[in-house]
Formats: C-alpha cells, structure tokens, sequence
C-alpha cells in the first residue's frame, strides 16, 4: 500500500453496545494501557471524567492515539446517548473512518441510526462490529438483517461465530479460512489460529460462497479468476474489499465480544486493510475567506498549513486545549498562526498528542493528524486556523438547536459573575449548551439537548468548577410561528437629537413549511429605497424574529417581503427603517395569527415483552403516538412521538414500570402547533 501508515478512526454506536469496553481493549491489545479498565468499575481509561466513571457512560470524546503492525491509529470514542450529539457530530467531521459497533442482541438500536446518519452526511467509511455474541438471544444474522434494513447498508461477513450465547467460543476468520480463538488466561492477548474443524465446515462454506458473491460484483478481474479457480487469492479479495469499503459501497463485518476479551485483534486488522488513510479520501472543501468561492483544499503535508478546530476542552492549567485536525502542511510548536475565522493572530504555545487524560509532547504536526494546541485564546469550535497567505475557511459545523431550558443560581450572590465565567468557558467547550441573562427576570437560563445533558453540566460546575448552584424546573424553549398571511405598512416618525426620523414599510408576512426556516426578499427596486436602507429593513425583521411574536420565543418558519416603501433623503436614516421594520414585523405577524409551537421528540423505547403494555400506555397518558413496535428476540422496540413538556421525569417511570429493564432514547424531531393538553 502506497499510504501513510496512519488511521483516524471514530467508535461509534448507541449507548451501552460496548464502545468503551471495545476501546478499552484495543488500549490494552496495542500496549496503550498496562491493564483493561471497566466501565461497570468505573476505571475505563477513555471514561477519564468523574461523572463518566460515576455514571457508566462516554460524555465527552476522548482523544488516544495506539500503534498496531506499524501502524499510527487515532482513535476518537464517542458518546452514544443522543444527549450528546453535538460530541458524535464533531468527531465524525474530522474522521477517516469509523467502527460501529452493534449489540448482537438488540441490533441497530436508535442512536446507532442516528449516528449512522450522520456519518453518511460527512461520507465516512465504516466497518462493523457485532459486540456481545455472549449474551442470550444474541443473534448475528438479525443483525446484518437490521443494516441491511434499517440503515441502508451493505453488510458483508468477513467473520462468522462460532456459537451464540453461552457456547460462542470463537469466530471463522472467512477471508483468510481458519478458526480463531481466544486464551482466556492471558486475558484474550494470546490468540489461536487453526483450521476449519469438521463440524464447522459447512457454515464456514455457506458463508465464504455468499462473502465471495458480494465481492466479485465490484471486480470483473476478480470474477474472472473466481470463475476460472473456484476461489480467489487473500490479497485480491481484500484489495477489492479495501476499494469498496472506502467507496461506502460494503461495510465489512465482524464479530465478538469484548467483555471477553474476544474479537478485537481482527478488528485492530480490519481498521488497517479497509479504512482509508488519509490521503487516500478525496480534497476536502473549503471556502475562500473573503469571497466565498469554494476551494480543494489537497491532503498534503507539502502545502501552506490548514487545520480545523473540532474541540475545545479548558484545562484549570493550561488553559484552553483545542483539538485540531490537521487537513495540510504542518504546524510547530511556538509558532504563529491565524485563526481565518476570527482574523486573529495565535499562538502555537504547545503541541499535544492526548492518550484520554494523559499527553506527550510533540514538536510538529504535519497533515492528516489529530493533536491538541495549548495557547489559543480566541479559538471556538469550528475554527479554521492556518497562515495569512493563505486564508481558507473549512466547511463550518451545524448544530441543533437546544430545547431544554432551566434557571441556575449560585448558593451565594458574590459566586454569580464566577458562575456566569463557568457558564461561558461550558458554552465555548459545547456548541449544543447556551447561556443567557433573562432581561425580564435576571435569572441566568441555561438551555441543552436534554435533561442528562443540562444535569452532567451542572454536576461539572459543582464538582469540576467547586461551585455550589441550584437550578429551578426544567423549561421547555417554544417557538412561534403565524398560521396565514397578512400586509401591514407602518410608519416610524422620531425627533433625535433635533433631527427628524422617518420611515414607511409595508410589509407582506406569510408561513413556510415547517423546518424551512425564515426567509427575507424585498421586492422594492432600489430607486425606491436603496440598499442601505433596504438592508436596516432586514435587520430590523431579523431582530424582530429573534425576540417572538406574543410571547417572546424566537419566531420561525415566516416568509418576509419587503412589498413598499417610502423614502425622504431630507429625513431617512438607517435607524429609522431598522426601528420600522421591527415594528412593522410585529403589527403583520399580529395579524396573520400568532401560534405557539412546541418541541416534538422522537422517543424509542427498548422494552422488555412483559412491559409492553405498561410502556405504550405510559407513552399515550403523555400524549404520545405510538408509530410503530418491532419484536427482537428479547426485546420489544417501540417507536413514538411525543411532547418535551410531557415526558419530564420520564426515566423515572420508565425504570418503574419495567423494574429497571427497559431503556430509551429520545431527540428532537421538529415542532409543532401546542395542543391544549400538553
């Protein structure tokens, strides 16, 4: 292989399918960590956060690096609960590839779908792991099944069990045609290959046919040989795999289970044969920073420097880390470079590959890798840093909004500006949390994905920050919206200063479809009005929008045109038609029919059969739908709909109901008009 011998690589799955515990033994395989951390005892190495260890689940996206059969792996362990989406959509931009791994039990679980999805919008190659072939009622083939239906996807066995449940004791490596099996005495690190046995022979037959089947279809070449031979050569058949897995073409599967310290070493291979380096994936796109014109920016450490910043995480010590990926060139410890973003001038201070919480320094980075520069000071998520010459803004991120809001107080009035710092230095870490002074109240609100995500961040200001703070009811962040349209012409008439100011809009308002956003044209010639002022016009309309209709929240999906106008050089100014669009908005939108919108959420439960009775009435007394309900082997998957304001507290009576066995996620689906009942 003519490639760098470097992977970037994201594990990514819904929660509790065992990303973790898989990371956990790829540290301990490649020699990264002298022992295999749990998650169940709270001293998984990635899991590095007290409440991660606290709470048996990834929060943030720890960075590591590993090395296996020469080879630099980069390795990102993602969050899987849907609270933190804003952590999964950050590392998928900057990955190469991905791991997905799967529950041989429950399949492709909710937030394995949603994750998946969003791999697909940054194009990222994937392979597959069916994690816990242990466990009772797992079942390999339902779940190849569940890729095949519900993402997509191409799934192709590279690997087959041998057994389930209590009886798995190993896997049929079908590429290479032997068994492997593992030494439960050196913890998994010694490995046995052997031949096919008889009894298994048949299975590892049927399966290598339908293996070989998939490939030939992407290589007449390989067809050929296979007509003619039978077979087909190990390094053409991973060749072609290679090529198609990087194409998002297949996704290579295998199987396991970690707990067991079984299956990660062919996995480690599997990173290696078919996930790309990165010079091997297209020029990624960017746009020239005064004129918006796209650019290829070329993954080569021969060009002018170009990183992205993807994570920002403060360090009471050094400050700001910023998690860079590096697309071109090569940056060096204490030098100067240019935040494109900002049109600022940093500093390079340090240069640090992380292993979770630990770091070594290095001088260089070149492109292609993942480091962390300390010393940044007005660095965000998403930035684009590099060199003067040359200014190339990388593709932004886009994150949903927040729709869960609550009050937060210091115990004490004198910690309230140190808590409103903390809140700053959280919001500048996670694009996804907002915090803001309520001008009505003076209460501090701060908004989130969900109520885990706002509780893990206040428990970080309490025990990260040693700040004491209470916080008030959750609150649910409505929208407004009008139901039709509606013409208002207003007219601004002020003295200021002794000068008059005057202004004449008239304003047509109409609703879009929900989840299009807002719009502004003008439909005024500028002889009429000209720019400038056609331009207060929208500011003050945007404005408008942003502080609501009757209520206060942020008002959307609301076409704005600018339809007349009238205009006095002696008395116009820019003021005035900013203050007259404002005001004209809210006069339109008063007369198209204020509506109250609320957040709607996707709500997928895992229940146990029993409980299912119990579960779907409990999501029907919250004035959920019911869309659909899917029979695993032991669990049932409910599929709802359902408002945020109603299903507060609804982990509580979930675990209730179903003695504690039945799991749920929930997103964001869009919003809707409020029911009087909910």
């Amino acid at each position: 292989m003519n490639v760098t011998k470097r992977r970037n690589i994201g594990i990514m799955a819904h929660i509790d399918a065992g990303k973790t515990t898989t990371t956990e033994r790829i540290l301990f395989y490649t020699g990264k960590s002298h022992r295999i951390g749990e998650v169940d005892q709270g001293s998984a190495v990635m899991d590095w956060m007290e409440q991660e260890q606290d709470r048996g689940i990834t929060i943030t996206s720890a960075a590591t690096t590993c090395f296996w059969k020469d080879h630099q792996i980069n390795i990102i362990d993602t969050p899987g609960h849907v609270d933190f989406t804003a952590e999964v959509e950050r590392s998928l931009r900057v990955l190469d590839g991905a791991v997905a791994v799967f529950d041989a039990v429950g399949g492709v679980e909710p937030q394995s779908e949603t994750v998946w999805r969003q791999a697909d919008t940054y194009e990222v190659p994937r392979i597959a792991y069916v994690n816990k072939m242990d466990r009772v009622g797992a079942d390999f083939e339902s779940v190849l099944a569940d890729i095949r239906g519900k993402l997509g996807a191409h799934p192709v066995a590279v690997q087959v069990p041998i057994g389930r449940e209590d009886t798995f004791t190993g896997v049929i490596d079908l590429l290479a045609m032997e068994e492997i099996h593992w030494d439960p005495e050196s913890l998994g690190f010694e490995m046995t290959k052997q031949p096919i046995t008889a009894e298994n022979e048949e299975l590892a037959s049927t399966w290598r046919e339908k293996l070989l089947d998939d490939i030939t279809t992407y290589s007449d070449e390989l067809t050929e040989v296979y007509l003619e031979t039978g077979d087909v050569p190990l390094d053409d058949l991973i060749a072609v795999l290679r090529t198609a897995t990087i194409a998002r073409e297949i996704v290579p599967v295998y199987c396991g289970a970690s707990l067991r310290n079984m299956g990660v070493q062919p996995l480690l291979d599997g990173v290696i044969n078919f996930l790309p380096a990165p010079e091997e994936l297209p020029p990624i796109v960017g746009h020239h920073a005064k004129t918006e014109e796209e650019v290829p920016v070329e993954r080569s450490a021969d060009g002018p420097p170009l990183a992205l910043i993807f994570k920002i995480q403060t360090d009471r010590e050094a400050g700001l880390l910023c998690f860079i990926r590096v697309y071109s060139g090569s940056f060096k410890a204490g030098s100067a470079v240019m935040n494109i973003d900002k049109k600022k001038k940093e500093r390079v201070n340090r240069l640090l590959r992380m292993h979770a919480a630990r770091s070594e320094q290095l001088q260089t980075i070149e492109a292609g890798d993942i480091a962390v520069v300390v010393g940044m000071k007005f660095a965000q998520t998403g930035d684009t840093i590099g060199t003067e010459a040359k200014q190339v803004i990388l593709e932004r991120m886009h994150f949903p909004e927040p729709v869960i809001s609550v009050a937060i107080e210091p115990k004490t009035l004198s910690d309230r500006d140190r808590l409103k710092q903390i809140l700053e230095q959280l919001a500048l870490e996670d694009p996804t949390f907002t915090a803001r002074e309520d001008s009505d109240t003076g209460e501090l609100i701060i908004s989130g994905m969900g109520e885990l995500h706002l509780d893990v961040l206040v428990t970080r200001i309490v025990k990260d920050y040693g700040l004491e703070a209470r916080i008030g009811r959750p609150q649910v962040t409505y929208r407004e919206s009008i139901a039709s349209r509606a013409e208002h012409t207003e007219v601004f008439e002020r003295v200021l200063a002794g000068k008059e100011n005057v202004a004449t809009v008239t304003l047509s308002v109409e609703p879009q479809t929900r989840g299009e956003g807002n719009s502004f044209e003008s439909l005024v010639p500028e002889h009429v009005l000209p720019k400038e002022f056609q331009e207060a016009v929208r500011r003050g309309v945007e404005g408008s929008l942003a502080s609501g209709i009757a209520v206060g929240y942020p008002a959307i999906d609301i076409k704005v045109i600018l339809t007349g106008a009238a205009y006095d050089e002696a008395t116009a100014t820019p003021f005035a038609y900013e203050a007259c669009g404002a005001m004209c908005l809210d006069a339109a939108c008063t007369k198209a029919g204020p509506l109250l919108l609320e957040p709607i959420m996707k709500v997928d439960v895992m229940s146990p059969n029993e409980f299912m009775g119990e579960v779907i009435q409990g999501i029907t007394m919250r004035g959920g739908i019911v869309n659909s309900v899917e029979s695993k082997p032991a669990v049932e998957h409910i599929r709802a709909s359902a408002p945020l304001a109603a299903m507060f507290g609804y982990s509580t009576a979930l675990r209730s109901v179903s003695q504690g066995r039945a799991t749920y996620a929930m997103e964001f689906s869009h919003f809707e008009k409020k029911s009087s009942t909910s």
